[in-house]
This record gives structure tokens, sequence and C-alpha cells, in this order.
């Protein structure tokens, strides 16, 4: 069954390690879900990996606060194009669309939380990604940028360790790839993890780690 008002405290750090959920039935037949976070069992903001198997699909409809996916397996699709793993997708507020997959994927989902006024929408495949390398020897491809909201993919090579730091607005990050440690444990690859606003820590690659990465877009106190 799906939840409601599934953590949605950001005053709270989370970690949740998706290969430990159970994938949950989606109203259409034959697509699946593990819940992060979730507002309202079908509409609200909600972050979540969805599996579709082959040939299943939603009828359209329209997010009013947008949707942001990454593919992380098969090709998904709708009738803008396909869009195969590795891809990055932004449907703006207000947005409608018609989505499937004739051969199945997993997505990572955060739906109806854009700002209004966050109105672009955005396709990047594969081969289009803006990787930059850095001098600390990581490298980031800049998927969005809104206002103090970053999205981006981050490569760490092994024993690499971002200084501690904090975030204005918070940080989101979900391992795609390798392990990640920091002061309060181990996290293996599709570990969620949601650090509140002004929250500090240290992240050390304990392997040559890929990870999907936001900040700023959370709740700020007062």
């Amino acid at each position: 069954m799906l939840k409601h008002n599934l953590n949605l405290d950001f005053s709270v750090r989370l970690t949740i390690n998706a290969g430990q959920l159970a994938w949950i039935p989606a109203p259409p037949p034959r697509v699946w879900r593990k819940q992060f976070e979730r507002e309202h069992p079908e509409r609200g903001r909600a972050t979540s990996l969805v599996r579709y198997q082959a040939g299943s699909g939603y009828d359209t409809h329209t997010h009013p606060l947008g949707e942001e996916i990454l593919v992380l397996e098969g090709v998904f699709s709708d009738e803008h194009g396909d869009y195969p793993a590795g891809t990055y997708l932004r449907n703006p507020p207000g947005s409608t669309h018609t989505p499937y997959s004739e051969r199945g994927c997993i997505l990572f989902v955060k739906l109806d939380h854009f700002h209004p006024a966050d109105d672009r929408r955005v396709v990047i495949l594969p081969d289009e990604m803006p990787w930059t390398r850095k001098e600390e020897g990581h490298s980031i491809a800049v998927l969005h940028q809104h206002e103090n909201e970053i999205t981006a993919l981050v490569r760490w090579p092994q024993g690499q360790c971002q200084c501690i730091h904090q975030r204005w607005g918070g940080e989101e990050i979900l391992i795609l790839e390798g392990r990640l440690a920091d002061e309060q444990g181990e996290y293996p690859n599709h570990t969620w993890i949601r650090s509140p606003h002004l929250s500090d820590h240290t992240f050390t690659a304990e392997d040559g780690t890929l990870v999907f990465f936001k900040a700023g877009h959370l709740p700020v106190p007062g």
C-alpha cells in the first residue's frame, strides 16, 4: 500500500537503503515503486524509485509542480521521445505527458517539488552530460540550476574526501555506483541520504563513487 505523509520532516537527516525496501505496486498494472518521501498517495511531493515492467505505462497526466527523472536502467519513453539509462529529465510545472516503457526501466523520480517559476524543460542524454574535472580530482556534471538550487552528477575517485561542509537549503544524494562513508556510517549503492538545512558532514568515497546530488532545495526554517 502506498503511504502518505512519509518522511516530510525536513529538519531531520534521513538515510534509506533502497535495497532494503520492497517494491510496492502502483495504480497502473506492472508499475512498481520504492518510496523515500511522499505527501499524498497519488499527488503532491514524492521521491521514489519507479520500475516499469516491459509494456507498462501511465495514462496522460499533469504534474502541477513538475517532475524530475534520472533513468537508472532500461529505456523510458513518452510522446516526446525515448530516454536510455543515464538520461536526466525535467518536466516543468503544469506539463503533461503519457509515460511508458516498451522494454522496461527503473527510474529515480521526484514529483511536485519545483519552484513555480522553474519552468524550463530539460533533457540531457548520456552522451551529452556536461562533465567537468575539478582540480581536487572529482568530476561534476551540472544538470540544472534555479535560484539557490543545484542538481548535478558527481563522481569521486576511491579514497577522495569531501571536506566538512554545510549546505544552505539542505542536501540530497542518491548513490548510483560505489559506496560512501561519513561520521555516521557507510552507505552502499542506491542509498538515499537527505540532510537538512545547514547540517554538516564529511563524505569519503569508499570505492570509485557516482552520485546524483541536489542542494539548496529543502525548506529553510523561519
